[in-house]
């Protein structure tokens, strides 16, 4: 019976959407992972790369010969092996070429082949000309002795190289990135000689751990000099996982009064860090810093100059922000996700990434070995002939000149094999006439000589150990160089704050009646005498710094904060406190302070409690603040007096009906938030018009005014020694005329 779904009809097959978009998928997706994105960890190339470099030594641009032009090449790889995008194949082979890009770069380009400011601002490939670099024949160079396997080429006119018989782990060397379907790989390049060093101690001891290896591998090696500050147990963690990140700092000195960056991050523009700098600039954010230039030239591919404002700048704090909010600090991710020799992806360690290419390179060696050992017992079976042919010259020239098919009669008359007849025929006599058998014997003692060589390398674990550590010492003598990435211990970065960043500069802060603020510079301003809205008038000022924060209390007894260097200037009439906070619905701002986290002041309501807090406590990053002071019904909040000494200062109390009171601070509690102790004592009979008017602490040997109307008293601290008393009380009595206080100040 006939499946109803499936049924054949006009060479065409029906199926199922579902099934057909999962096939259509999962094709694609193996094709991407295997034939695009991922590299083989035996070359460590992409299919691209390889076909570039096989192209370019195809056309003879090895190291030593002329440069053609990059179309040339670009041009051979699309219409003979790739048949892609021309832009796209040649930015890889751009990028194979960037010295800041490759640790040990692939191609040599002539002409503009993009900056470190601008990778992708290379020219045309018709400009530029571009030939192989010498490393490239570590790739190459055993590609023609049946090192390797050969494919089709798209239409099938041509081969290509399966791989390429490297003879180092390249894919350590430069590294890659590629983004697959359902996986990446992020491959970091590492320097030659540490991979070299490991190698050897793999091949020495197979039994090495990861940290063994990583005493020769120290981390990665960027093309560039700034610095890996990643910890050394999580660069372990890393090679140990085969996946995780890695930190690197851009390097600075001191020369004179400035900051000059000399190396940057790997992949990091130095225009886009400017850039990222002078917006900070822009938007007031560094402060510290007068001046930006970039001085890059030939010279110095890297050297941007920051210019402090002044010596006292911290430069180790700025850089520290500078650091942590820009590309002079960069995090790259470590993925080792590639290809094995079982054409599977898969996470590899550093020791099974090593394990597994010693494993190709031992099998490159082999094919190679063979591959020769089988042209010397070629070369030796027709010498063999040769010989018999000198020999028997006079006889041979007989057969020659005499018999219609020469051939079956050579291989009769002298036991012949038919490849030893035909290399006869085919030497010519001229060559014959100056044969010499010594020299015949001469060349064949020395290939039985390197026959008997191959084979017992062939045969013999040991000395195939040998000869790959030689040819990877030899490469690393050739071809290695010093680490340029330096590993250094360094703390994390720090992004300042902007109370951090803001200059320290004296200010002071005064609020009108109906909750407008500004911020004028200087404490020696006259609060009352500035411009106000029609109807307003001073509430309160106090003095501060730009790079402090402000706290308000309102009716309720919440408290709110916010930088001082974030209000207004005092040259306008400022702004609505209620459009930075969000009080209560008919609260109204009626007292602030500033000062440092650990200063202490005494929060204090009309109806006599208070207690003493630390500035810190009243400080509060949401916009509906936070509950400070407790208040009795109809109690409002008074002016906090600030503490300078909690052993030495008095409190000082003054109520509306001329009673003051002074006693220790140490007498009030220190408290978080709450309503506190008794100040004084307001009898039960007086609360509804008898109220506290202010408080003030009063340092040794310090003086208290008391306001009245428009006159003012002094009181210094003997003759407040009359008004002392315990906290509590009633206090003492002001003299006639002046129990009528508006207000108390302390000088």
């Amino acid at each position: 019976m006939t499946d109803p779904v499936r049924q054949t009809f006009h060479g065409f097959e029906q199926i199922p959407l579902r099934e057909y978009a999962e096939r259509a998928y999962l094709d694609y997706s193996m094709y991407v992972v295997l034939d695009r994105a991922l590299p083989f960890i035996g070359d460590g190339l992409k299919p691209v790369q390889r076909r570039i470099i096989y192209s370019m030594s195809e056309l003879g641009l090895n190291a030593t010969a002329k440069p053609k032009k990059s179309a040339r090449t670009i041009g051979d790889v699309i219409g003979k092996f790739h048949p892609h995008g021309d832009s796209a194949c040649y930015e890889a082979m751009v990028l194979m070429a960037q010295p800041f890009s490759y640790r040990y770069p692939l191609v040599e380009g002539q002409g503009n082949f993009g900056s470190s400011d601008d990778p992708k601002s290379f020219a045309a490939m018709r400009y530029t000309e571009s030939r192989l670099t010498p490393i490239a024949e570590v790739l190459l160079g055993e590609l023609a002795h049946g090192t390797v396997d050969w494919d089709p080429n798209f239409d099938g006119t041509l081969e290509e190289p399966s791989w390429m018989p490297a003879r180092l782990p390249h894919l350590l060397l430069n590294g890659t990135t590629g983004i697959a379907v359902g996986m990446a790989t992020d491959v970091p390049p590492h320097n030659l000689n540490e991979v070299v060093s490991a190698c050897i101690r793999l091949l020495d001891d197979p039994d090495a751990t990861t940290a063994d290896l990583c005493e020769h591998v120290l981390g990665p090696d960027y093309p560039t000099e700034a610095e890996i500050i990643t910890p050394r147990a999580d660069l372990l963690q890393m090679y140990e996982t085969g996946h995780g990140s890695v930190r690197t700092r851009a390097i600075y000195e001191r020369e004179h009064q400035n900051i000059v960056v000399t190396a940057l991050p790997h992949q990091a523009s130095p225009g886009k860090v400017i850039e990222q700098i002078a917006t900070q600039m822009r938007a007031k954010k560094l402060p510290w810093l007068e001046d930006l230039r970039d001085e890059s030239d030939h010279a110095n591919p890297t050297r941007i100059v920051l210019v402090p404002r002044s010596n006292r700048v911290d430069i180790d704090q700025l850089m520290g922000h500078l650091f942590a909010t820009t590309d002079l600090e960069k995090s790259y991710r470590v993925n080792f996700n590639v290809i094995g020799l079982d054409g599977r992806p898969q996470l590899k360690g550093l020791k099974a990434f090593l394990a597994e290419w010693l494993r190709f390179r031992t099998d490159t060696v082999t094919r190679r070995l063979t591959h020769r050992l089988d042209k010397v017992e070629r070369r030796l079976h027709l010498l063999e002939g040769l010989l018999v042919a000198f020999l028997n010259l006079d006889e041979v020239i007989r057969i020659i000149r005499s018999e219609d098919e020469p051939r079956p009669v050579l291989i009769k008359r002298f036991d012949l094999s038919q490849e030893q007849a035909d290399y006869i025929l085919d030497t010519k006599l001229r060559q014959l006439a100056r044969l010499e058998e010594m020299k015949i014997r001469g060349e064949q003692d020395e290939l039985a000589k390197e026959r008997d060589r191959i084979t017992a390398t062939l045969a013999s674990k040991a000395k195939m150990k040998k000869l790959v550590k030689d040819e990877l010492l030899a490469d690393a003598k050739k071809f290695g160089d010093a680490r340029r990435s330096p590993l250094v211990v360094r703390g994390a970065a720090q992004a300042l704050s902007e109370t951090d960043l803001a200059p320290s500069e004296p200010m002071t802060v005064v609020v009108s009646q109906k909750g407008w603020v500004r911020a004028a510079k200087g404490h020696d301003v006259d609060a009352a005498g500035l411009n106000y809205r029609e109807g307003d008038e001073l509430l309160a000022a106090t003095r501060s710094r730009s790079n402090q924060q402000v706290a308000f209390l309102d009716s309720t007894g919440r408290a709110y904060s916010t930088v001082v260097h974030s209000l207004p200037s005092a040259r306008g009439n400022g702004e609505p406190l209620t459009g930075r906070f969000s009080p209560a619905a008919g609260a109204s701002f009626q007292a602030l302070a500033s000062g440092d986290n650990d200063a202490r002041f005494v929060l204090a309501s009309s109806h006599g409690y208070g207690f003493v807090t630390r500035f810190e406590n009243l400080t509060s990053r949401q916009k509906a603040g936070k509950a400070m002071l407790s208040l009795t019904p109809n109690a409002k909040v008074l002016q906090p007096a600030p503490v300078t000494d909690t052993a030495q200062d008095r409190v000082v109390v003054a109520t509306s009906a001329g009673h003051l009171l002074a006693f220790p601070v140490a007498e009030l509690p220190e408290l978080d938030k709450g309503k506190g102790n008794k100040l004084i004592d307001i009898p039960k009979a007086k609360l509804g018009t008898e109220r506290v008017v202010a408080v003030a602490v009063v340092p040794e040997g310090g003086n208290l005014q008391v306001h009245s109307g428009a006159r003012t008293m002094t009181l210094s601290c003997k003759d407040l020694d009359g008004y002392v008393g315990t906290r509590a009380t009633r206090g003492g009595l002001l003299p006639r005329g002046w129990q009528k206080v508006e207000g108390l100040a302390v000088e």
